[in-house]
């Protein structure tokens, strides 16, 4: 009878309008990533571009790991609409629009240059999107609401992934990839929609009362805590390990023999609900066993998971082998991201809620883009099975330092 109680009163809480913002929200979020990634790996493999080009291509994705330089701007000012934080969130997501746009009328192999810029915009304001969303979040939800929010914004985000990812090349089997990025583009609307109609949050705890305090009052005040660098070093190398083996995984797909619809329905759309799954599971078990415990045994899980593709590499493809590995690499990182988005979100202070979370997510973001780039020369020297191996390895700093990070040694 208790659990009844406690899930009806979890699925109402899950109905509320403000959870419904948090889902729409990540969707706007997680649309834009794919398409300078995924999709832009597809396009160029498809084009003949060199394995190292490609390799080299994630450093468009730099924005995500320095948004924090100019997330003070967006904590200090605001613009004459809509409020602090949804006037902002306007203007990225109109800026994406039209440079996702942009993106889809270039070649990759005629205009490598003019490719890497526009992939470079739409990072920026993709990046600049998910600063104002994260501090949006944080400052609308309680924070006994917190953990399901994440939960939701991390399932939200991965619908947009999905259909960036899954739709775009399954699209693409069918359409040009011009098409597909204008789709893409036009699907952002929804988020626009979302940001006109939500209530702006309220500013309980003030905002910066100067340029000069919201550069470096963010900064003094997390450094001011005890451990301050030790969960700095947690957030950089938590997910550190998956984040490098997924950079190229759509090239390691196709060098199998898989075909796009296949990696589009089995990769992504398959993957997709066990990442929901995931995401779920990770959000209820956060309510019992706490953030801490959950960290623990979610990086075992996705540090499994990623040496699941040394099987799938041994064996050289098999549809049924691939299902198995993305069933439970999604399921984990799932998980995984809900616990760590979780925490990330406990460590700020809501009067500089963009800069401390723009902070900390753009740690997060740094594997995905510099330890992501010589991905493609560690799998020309030694194969794919050894890249994944190593990938599983890198995993093991995050894990051990969570000793360190445990709540009786630092005051949180």
């Amino acid at each position: 009878m208790r659990l009844i109680v406690k899930v009806r009163a979890l699925f109402e809480l899950a109905l509320t309008a403000r959870m419904l913002v948090a889902l729409l929200m990540g969707f706007a979020c997680g649309l834009p990533l794919l398409l300078t990634i995924t999709i832009l790996q597809a396009w160029m493999k498809e084009s003949g571009v060199d394995i190292r080009v490609i390799g080299l291509f994630s450093l468009v994705g730099l924005p995500y790991t320095l948004k924090f330089l100019w997330a003070p701007v967006l904590d200090r000012y605001s613009l004459p609409f809509l409020g602090r934080r949804r006037g902002w969130l306007l203007v990225a997501q109109f800026a994406l629009i039209l440079t996702i746009a942009g993106l889809g009328l270039a070649s990759p192999l005629e205009s490598p240059h003019l490719v890497a810029l526009l992939a470079c915009l739409v990072t920026f304001f993709s990046a600049s999107q998910d600063i104002v969303v994260d501090a949006y979040r944080r400052e609308d939800l309680s924070d006994a609401e917190l953990g399901l929010g994440s939960s939701l914004y991390v399932n939200g985000y991965r619908l947009g992934m999905l259909l960036a990812g899954s739709g775009g090349l399954i699209l693409a089997d069918h359409l040009s990839f011009r098409a597909v990025y204008l789709v893409m583009a036009g699907s952002l609307l929804l988020g626009v929609l979302t940001t006109v109609f939500c209530r702006e949050p309220r500013h309980d705890a003030g905002r910066p009362r100067s340029f000069r305090e919201a550069v470096l009052g963010p900064f003094a005040d997390y450094f001011s805590r005890r451990g301050a660098w030790l969960l700095l070093a947690f957030i950089l190398f938590y997910k550190i390990g998956d984040q490098m083996a997924s950079s190229l995984t759509m090239p390691f797909y196709l060098e199998l023999g898989f075909s796009k619809t296949e990696i589009g329905t089995v990769v992504k759309l398959f993957g997709f609900w066990a990442t929901l799954a995931g995401g779920l599971v990770g959000g209820l078990t956060l309510l019992q066993i706490g953030i801490y415990r959950a960290l623990w045994w979610f990086g075992l899980l996705q540090a499994l998971s990623t040496a699941g593709f040394v099987l799938l590499a041994q064996a050289g493809g098999g549809l049924c082998l691939l299902t198995g590995v993305i069933a439970f690499e999604n399921l984990s990182a799932g998980m995984g991201t809900a616990a760590y988005v979780a925490y990330m979100a406990t460590l700020t202070n809501k009067k500089f809620t963009a800069t401390q979370y723009a902070l900390l997510s753009s740690l997060m973001g740094i594997p995905r883009v510099l330890a992501a780039a010589p991905t493609g020369y560690l799998v020309a020297a030694g194969g794919w099975s050894f890249f994944f191996i190593f990938c599983t390895a890198a995993a093991l700093p995050g894990l051990l330092l969570l000793y360190w990070i445990r709540p009786d040694k630092l005051e949180l």
